[in-house]
């Protein structure tokens, strides 16, 4: 299953999974969008109800992380692929019929996107576990920068788009665009050829580099937790990429959802037309970030270029604080953090990923990803509740601050572990 000498751009398989990515990352945009459109112009939905219709697009992820991790190591996961988006297909579509028929609720809306992010988050663990069986390792960084590039050309494409079509055609005609999009991305994902290698109800002796002789457990949850637990944070590369990730969760990611638009609109008295376009400008960023994987990834070697993009990325962070000093200078601060910390956090994203695929054994992914989704879906919303906290006592840009600082522990935790700054490749 591994793609010919002359790369990535000629491995037909990839590209068929890689159209398909780019497809359903643009209608996902789409319906994000539209979700709280149809919510607030058409149930009349408060704030509170929006709140609540956003956060169950994210929340499933914990739930699913606890159990999906064993349910992709034992099964192909290229029907799980075809299956998530058939099913996202199904529920997107359920909206406009609703709509038409009247008998449209913002509890249908909130049960569409708990049920629609619980099927995204099986389909992106089964995704990271298929992708090193279907390139190689030797591909991977290549193949991890292509799609992180394409999901942020669709963060900067999709919002404009959906916008375009919510006021040409409504927001639930435009779900039916989305509809369609899982329903190409299914199509797309058929056609892949190469054959994948049968897995063990339960797996046992033997696996890829780095596995262990001995079995790696049942069906049981706690025995899925156990393996994602042990292969996951017990490596020493890998682990040390996990424990990064949830800092970088719980200290970065949690008061940025708290505080962001908070801070830009009632503290910088920003519009919010300049904020969706400083936003914007991230996806630009990401994408950016993207190619600069790769080349610094071959200047200073996978740990150092781990580190360098994250210690970069939260320094970059320093910048939305420094904007309410900066006077008219505040908007171009906010533009630099969008392109340099989301570049610079990409970069190290896709190196990260690309160790856990190259140096844990195949059989093991699914539950090692669905351990990392259990991890940061439990550290995001923690941060998200102390930053909301800290603010009522020390003012919104004092617990910024305070976060950013305390985010460099990200970047301390890769720095404290000697594999990870001398690995050279992935």
């Amino acid at each position: 299953m591994s793609p010919p000498l002359a790369g990535l751009s000629r491995h037909p398989d990839f590209l068929r999974l890689w159209a398909a990515q780019a497809v359903s990352a643009v209608g996902s945009r789409i319906s994000r969008t539209a979700l709280p459109v149809i919510a607030i112009v058409s149930l009349g939905a408060d704030a509170s109800g929006v709140a609540v219709l956003s956060s169950l697009s994210t929340a499933p992820g914990f739930v699913v992380g606890l159990f999906a991790g064993g349910l992709v190591d034992r099964s192909r996961k290229r029907p799980l692929l075809i299956g998530a988006d058939l099913v996202r297909a199904a529920l997107i579509l359920s909206v406009p019929i609703a709509a038409w028929t009247g008998a449209l609720t913002l509890l249908h809306l909130s049960a569409v996107a708990a049920l629609v992010g619980m099927a995204t988050s099986l389909f992106q663990i089964a995704d990271n576990a298929y992708l090193p069986a279907l390139v190689g390792q030797d591909h991977l960084v290549e193949a991890n920068a292509r799609l992180e590039g394409t999901d942020a050309a669709a963060e900067i494409a999709g919002p404009g788009a959906a916008g375009i079509l919510i006021q040409a055609l409504s927001a639930p005609v435009t779900m039916v665009v989305d509809a369609l999009s899982y329903l190409g991305s299914a199509a797309l994902l058929v056609r892949i050829r190469a054959a994948e290698t049968p897995v063990a109800p339960a797996d046992g002796a033997g696996g890829a580099a780095g596995g262990s002789g001995a079995a790696d457990g049942g069906a049981s949850l706690l025995e899925d937790l156990r393996v994602g637990l042990r292969h996951g944070l017990g490596h020493p590369v890998v682990g040390a990429t996990f424990l990064a990730m949830g800092a970088q969760a719980l200290l970065s990611g949690g008061v940025f959802s708290a505080l962001y638009m908070l801070y830009l609109l009632g503290h910088l008295l920003l519009s919010p037309a300049t904020v969706g376009l400083i936003i914007g400008v991230g996806g630009i960023g990401a994408l950016a970030g993207s190619v600069l994987a790769g080349w610094l990834g071959r200047r200073l070697g996978a740990g150092p270029a781990m580190i360098l993009s994250l210690i970069v990325s939260q320094a970059g962070n320093a910048l939305i604080p420094l904007a309410g000093q900066l006077g008219r200078y505040a908007v171009p601060a906010l533009v630099v953090h969008q392109l340099v910390g989301d570049a610079f956090l990409v970069a190290f994203m896709i190196h990260a990923v690309s160790a856990r695929q190259s140096m844990l054994p195949l059989r093991v992914l699914g539950r090692v990803d669905a351990t990392l989704h259990v991890l940061t879906g439990a550290l995001l919303p923690a941060g998200t509740l102390a930053a909301g906290w800290l603010a009522g006592r020390i003012g919104v840009e004092a617990t910024i601050w305070a976060f950013v600082i305390a985010g460099f522990a990200a970047p301390l935790l890769l720095l404290l572990r000697p594999a990870v700054w001398r690995l050279r490749a992935v």
